[in-house]
């Protein structure tokens, strides 16, 4: 059996100051470090055959930080992205409602019908998802796999597993930063073991 350990990156300061943010980059905040940090305390005791990240800043910094000082090699890969948002990407969300307020409604509430105007469709995203799960199937036929990767892939991701209609693409749960899914893989079934859990975080509120 397979085991696919996934995550999306900390929290950053785009994040922060509510700004999307696709394939351009920006720094994880010290609450996003933290996080991630949690999840690797969460994670010790879980051997991985391997870790793989989406090549961003954010995600290869939470990679580490999880992975701690056990010296696993980070493979990166280009599917692993988040959805190229074009000409959002910077933007915040306050700015695009009011200049694009069809698309962005879109985006957010129906987004079998969203038709970006540059960069990625959430079609496009989940046929980069669909080809990840074939590279990770072929090199990994058991074990313990950790992802490192953003929201809208996990979702894409998800929705495959599923067999849900692009219409279901934003259904709950909320994907939180650092938060961990859990999907096994056995004789070719998915099986969703944990899905956006954030159980790690409450350590961190606790003390």
């Amino acid at each position: 059996m397979l085991s696919l350990y996934i995550t999306r990156h900390g929290e950053t300061v785009w994040n922060r100051e509510k700004k999307l943010q696709g394939w351009k980059d920006s720094e994880l905040t010290e609450q996003g470090k933290i996080n991630a940090q949690l999840l690797g305390v969460r994670l010790r005791n879980t051997e991985f055959q391997r870790v793989y990240s989406s090549p961003s800043e954010r995600t290869m910094t939470t990679a580490k930080l999880i992975t701690g000082e056990r010296d696993y090699p980070i493979l990166q890969d280009e599917n692993l992205k988040e959805i190229n948002m074009g000409d959002w990407e910077g933007q915040t969300h306050a700015v695009l409602q009011q200049q694009f307020p069809g698309a962005y409604y879109a985006f957010w509430n129906m987004p079998h019908l969203y038709s970006p105007r540059s960069g990625e469709s959430f079609d496009q995203v989940g046929e980069r998802a669909i080809a990840f799960l074939k590279r990770v199937k072929a090199e990994s036929k058991s074990g313990n796999v950790l992802i490192v990767t953003h929201t809208i892939f996990i979702k894409a991701l998800l929705l495959h597993v599923k067999k849900r209609s692009l219409e279901e693409f934003w259904a709950p749960p909320f994907i939180h930063d650092t938060c961990l899914t859990i999907i096994e893989i056995d004789e070719g079934e998915y099986y969703i073991k944990l899905e956006g859990d954030i159980s790690h975080r409450d350590i961190e509120a606790e003390s």
